[in-house]
């Protein structure tokens, strides 16, 4: 068996796994639902961490960072990061950014070989390898460190918690009254799980300029944008590829990745630009959203709130 990050239901056979979208809530959660199975109660006969970015933290102090014997005994989201917790109350920490990818591989599938050089995480069970390659972001913490962690705990609710309440959240867009939407929507610490597709594709399906300002759109419509993003996500938790959109063409999406491309509504050509101080790409519709080049140009208070990129 294989899994691949941008894929949400099983593969049917194996191969060499890839991911063909950037990671955002949804990868995350489908990514924990496919490892529970193959981690959950069973023992690593082999579990390594390898190739590790150098701010990684080790709680353990294990120079060689061996996690052979441990057992998996719950996978965790939280909007883009995944928390696998080990039965020595530990927790690896992980985050995707652009680059991470995951791998799980059937021991029994012929020809198989070793891990890849790039490979970060290595776990091998009496079944299967899972094997995480290029994760920017991998830390092994002390329960103690966990609940003080400075990211984790600036996280704002997740869209894909059952629990998400889109009025609640929309009233925490008062700490970004003065940001452009677009710009809020990233801030992981107002709600958690939104990246650049679905920000691009949920302000066009909404008809929002992504340079309007919290406080232009008002707590209700914020609200109900919020809802229907979440709406977007679930369903992409089933299915082959990430989409926003099904029609006769091959086009996944009615504007994100598609600059200079028609618009599925009026035919005006799909414009990007980048938005914020970590200069984001924003995908719209100039005619369809009402974005002005004041709008486009339009510059975002800086010096009073710090956002987090993840």
């Amino acid at each position: 068996m294989m899994t691949m990050c941008s894929m949400p239901t099983p593969a049917p056979v194996s191969a060499k796994a890839t991911c063909d979208v950037v990671p955002e809530g949804d990868t995350i959660f489908t990514l924990a639902a496919r490892l529970r199975p193959v981690l959950l109660a069973r023992p690593l006969r082999v579990g390594r961490l390898w190739g590790m970015p150098a701010h990684v933290r080790d709680a353990s102090a294990s120079a060689d960072m061996t996690l052979d014997g441990r057992t998996v005994r719950d996978v965790e989201t939280r909007g883009k990061h995944l928390l696998l917790h080990l039965d020595d109350d530990t927790t690896l920490h992980i985050h995707l950014g652009m680059t991470g990818r995951w791998e799980v591989r059937s021991l029994s599938e012929p020809g198989l070989g070793p891990a890849p050089p790039a490979a970060s995480l290595v776990f091998e069970t009496a079944f299967d390898r899972i094997v995480g390659t290029h994760l920017p972001v991998l830390e092994r913490l002390t329960a103690a460190q966990l609940a003080r962690h400075a990211h984790l705990r600036a996280l704002g609710p997740d869209l894909l918690s059952e629990h998400f309440d889109g009025r609640a959240v929309a009233a925490r867009f008062g700490r970004a009254l003065y940001d452009p939407i677009g710009v809020a929507l990233l801030d992981q610490t107002l709600a958690c799980g939104i990246g650049n597709v679905y920000k691009s594709e949920a302000l066009f399906l909404a008809s929002i300029d992504p340079w309007a300002t919290v406080a232009a759109l008002g707590p209700e419509r914020v609200a109900a944008l919020l809802e229907d993003t979440r709406a977007l996500m679930r369903r992409n938790l089933e299915g082959d590829l990430r989409r926003t959109r099904r029609g006769l063409d091959a086009d996944r999406y009615f504007v994100y990745g598609r600059e200079g491309q028609p618009c599925k509504r009026c035919g005006a050509p799909v414009a990007m630009r980048r938005q914020g101080d970590l200069a984001r790409s924003t995908y719209y519709c100039g005619p369809c959203q009402g974005v002005s080049v004041q709008d486009r140009t339009r510059t975002t208070p800086t010096g009073t709130r710090t956002r987090t990129r993840y």
